[in-house]
């Protein structure tokens, strides 16, 4: 009964903030009306299993790519990286920066602005206490509203409407207060998501504007409690549509021998601290280690007060210069005019056809959620901070951050050559740049603003060069490049004295397969480039893999010790999680043999066992697709899975059960991803997936062709030539492919080459109710 209550608010909720679907620009139908930016919103678990199952997005304001987000921040600490959760009933503040979709605790939600009436508070308090002793406020429900490039909701507690728009540098906020003789605009400059900025800085400028600096280090933790090595700094450069006459700070020292990160943080002792802070008037700039800025004045009865910031991770200069560039001169609805004409252009890179209204929004807000990140860190003028904490200039490229590698190598990479090779350009030179920059010479897994955050296993960083090299994709450095690569394989891949990675050194089973994927795109790399030795070389590491296999007693992988032992086999077998698989279990990590299928199904002993073992795999799956020992498409390890069919001669199968996925994993709902989004990578298995097409192997050209979730989809290709994919007579119960053209030519292959679809044209498809078996297995 929750759940329909719940859900029925959201469709109000939704309905109320979308604009009319028949709107259109330039001949395209307006699709981000089609976007509901509160998908995957959702904290509240109706399983045990979904859980780990949330999506941890954010429905604030936001640009493609953008360097800034605008958004609602419900709460500092937890594994809740977002800052944000649908059912939490308060709002601490909002909030410039934001991370999408990511566990192991979250970062940025900096320069948090609050707009308050009456008494001042210097702390949020907490949502938990029934007096609210703090500036964060409830808001009402029915009033919270968001779009591309928009949010809106009402606080109550001061009577304030709220709204947020976002440019690709910066951001505004309007705030429609009551009457009252003494309004606010509070900016608190020490909060962050999952810890404090440790130092910060604000000086007014002028009559309206202020300028300044939050910097955040790991011993204020952050991204991973600091364990992910966080280190930058936020510059802004705001301007109040209102003259500074009343305005003043708040500013308490933090003892030197005080841990400051996000348990430490969100204490009673820390909180009570902050509370003593002294309230400063009559200076124009201050520096501390927990430091917030207000201004008073008074309001008329729904006088609208606007604040609109530009920010730069460069310096001061590069926030001011962002803020001119975006910002100066405009209103708050000419901005959120230009942020929805923003996301227009980027989601008509693909134009689906077909399915229902939810299933278009499922379909393009997967889309959006896929061009969050990798964000830009260049300012207007081409500067950005290297991995050496100097600024650079750069024409070549766009400095790019948050590169979430494990998760985004498999769908999302491959999405963006497809659509935004330019995208794929610019994140390889920032990873190399990086590499030479922080003096390491190495590319790193999860970059998160220069930091080399050691996140999860593998050398996902290889792969994503591998695969964009093989699909021509290639304005940078490729000497360079590959000789980051082959440093990264060497100093974090499979030893060759072991021949693969132990126990002792880690998730055995997890990164021996995913290193020796890796080292197999070193191979392919090196056959390009003529280098013969290393092809040789890295081809040999990259069958690895079959050395953690045990084909004597268990028939499935296993974690070995550095003596060559066995670890004990668990009770519960190859499906218990974290037995030598990081974030799966044997069974589940144990089919990332990409690279080496025929080998892998060899090992496991030969197709019909394997097919029937997968059949298996997919039939013991609950349906909801939430956390469990089978398909679990919650999380990354199986991903490439369902498409495995197409490998074992069996494609129908891969069709029934990417179709099955599309349409009970994701919704539009705020509890409509199966798992968490992971920086785009959930998203874009969907949007290829319900496209008809998804790789196994990154680094080759082939993507495995499974049954489309619509009638058409369109590539609009960066060239201007357009690939489609059309599916004739599709309904939820013709989902089998019968026959195929490609081009008006007959076409009997389950899969297809990119360099088809980067030369324009269109894939036929012919759907019906049950398979057809002699179709893409080379029977006739």
């Amino acid at each position: 009964m929750n759940r329909i209550l719940i859900h029925s608010a959201f469709l109000l909720v939704l309905l109320t903030g979308m604009s009319a679907c028949q709107n259109h620009t330039d001949g395209v139908e307006d699709l981000s009306s089609y976007v509901n930016p509160f998908i995957g919103t959702s904290v509240k678990a109706d399983t045990e299993q979904s859980f780990n199952s949330m999506g941890k997005t954010f429905p604030g304001a936001a640009t493609p790519f953008g360097m800034t987000q605008v958004s609602p921040n419900t709460i500092t600490g937890g594994d809740n990286g977002s800052g944000y959760g649908y059912q939490h009933k308060t709002i601490e503040g909002f909030a410039f920066t934001q991370m999408s979709g990511i566990g192991w605790y979250g970062d940025l939600g900096n320069f948090l602005v609050m707009p308050t009436t009456g008494e001042l508070h210097v702390v949020a308090g907490k949502e938990s206490d029934p007096e609210k002793k703090g500036y964060r406020s409830e808001y009402d429900k029915a009033s919270e509203a968001a779009s591309a490039g928009y949010y809106t909701a009402r606080l109550t507690k001061y009577d304030i409407l709220t709204e947020a728009t976002a440019s690709p540098h910066g951001g505004a906020l309007r705030f429609t207060y009551p009457a009252s003789d003494l309004s606010r605009i509070q900016i608190d400059l020490a909060r962050r998501v999952g810890g404090t900025s440790t130092t910060q800085y604000v000086e007014v400028v002028n009559d309206n504007t202020i300028r300044g600096w939050m910097k955040c280090t790991p011993e204020g933790g952050g991204w991973g409690d600091g364990y992910g090595n966080p280190d930058y700094t936020v510059f802004f450069y705001a301007e109040f549509s209102k003259p500074l006459d009343n305005y003043g700070f708040w500013s308490v020292d933090i003892p030197d021998d005080w841990e400051r990160k996000r348990e430490n943080v969100l204490s009673d002792n820390y909180q009570a601290r902050i509370a003593q802070s002294s309230i400063i008037r009559g200076k124009k700039s201050l520096e501390g280690k927990h430091v917030g800025f207000f201004a008073e004045f008074p309001t008329t009865d729904q006088e609208e007060v606007s604040l609109k910031a530009g920010i730069s991770f460069s310096d001061l200069e590069g926030a001011e210069k962002n803020f001119k560039a975006e910002l100066q001169g405009q209103t708050f609805d000419g901005m959120k005019k230009q942020a929805k004409e923003l996301w227009n252009k980027e989601l008509s890179k693909i134009l689906m056809e077909g399915g229902t209204h939810d299933e278009k929004v499922a379909f393009y807000t997967a889309l959006y959620h896929t061009m969050i990140d990798p964000r830009n860190m260049t300012d207007v003028d081409g500067r950005y901070p290297g991995g050496d904490h100097q600024i650079h200039q750069t024409a070549d490229f766009t400095k790019r951050t948050i590169f979430s590698g494990w998760d985004v190598f498999r769908s999302q990479f491959p999405l963006q050559t497809i659509i935004n090779p330019t995208l794929v350009n610019d994140e390889i030179n920032s990873l190399v740049t990086l590499a030479e920059e922080s003096g390491k010479g190495y590319l790193e897994r999860w970059e998160f603003f220069n930091a080399y955050s050691g996140c999860m296993v593998g050398n996902p960083a290889i792969s994503v060069l591998a695969d964009a090299y093989a699909k021509n994709i290639r304005k940078y450095d490729i000497e360079k490049a590959y000789r980051a690569a082959v440093r990264t394989s060497e100093l974090i891949g499979n030893k060759e004295e072991l021949g693969y990675t132990p126990v002792e050194k880690g998730y055995s089973i997890s990164e021996t397969l995913e290193y020796a994927y890796t080292d197999w795109c070193v191979a392919q790399l090196a056959k390009a480039l003529g280098k013969t030795d290393d092809a040789e070389k890295y081809t040999r590491k990259s069958l690895y893999y079959k050395n953690i296999f045990d084909s004597e007693d268990k028939m499935w992988f296993r974690p070995k010790r550095e003596s060559g032992a066995w670890e004990e086999w668990p009770a519960n077998g190859r499906l218990t999680e974290w037995h030598g698989s990081i974030e799966s279990n044997p069974y589940q990590q144990g089919w990332f043999v990409p690279h080496d299928i025929d080998g892998m199904v060899a090992l496991m002993g030969g197709e019909e066992k394997v097919l029937n073992d997968l059949e298996d795999f997919f039939e013991k799956t609950p349906k909801h697709f939430l956390w469990n020992e089978y398909y679990n498409h919650s999380n990354e390890p199986v991903h490439q899975v369902p498409f495995m069919f197409n490998r074992l001669n069996a494609p129908w199968l891969t069709q029934k059960w990417t179709r099955c996925i599309c349409e009970n994993a994701y919704r539009n709902d705020i509890e409509g991803l199966a798992g968490n989004e992971d920086v785009g990578q959930m998203s874009a298995w969907y949007i290829l997936a319900a496209a008809g097409i998804h790789p196994i192997c990154p680094g080759e050209t082939r993507y495995e062709l499974t049954s489309p979730a619509f009638g058409k989809v369109t590539f609009r290709l960066e060239d201007g030539k357009t690939f489609s994919i059309v599916a004739k007579n599709n309904s939820k119960k013709n989902i089998y492919i019968q026959r195929a053209w490609l081009n008006d030519k007959e076409y009997n292959q389950c899969f297809i080459d990119h360099a088809d679809i980067a030369k324009g044209g269109t894939l036929t498809l012919e759907m019906g109710p049950e398979p057809m078996k002699s179709w893409g297995t080379g029977a006739e």
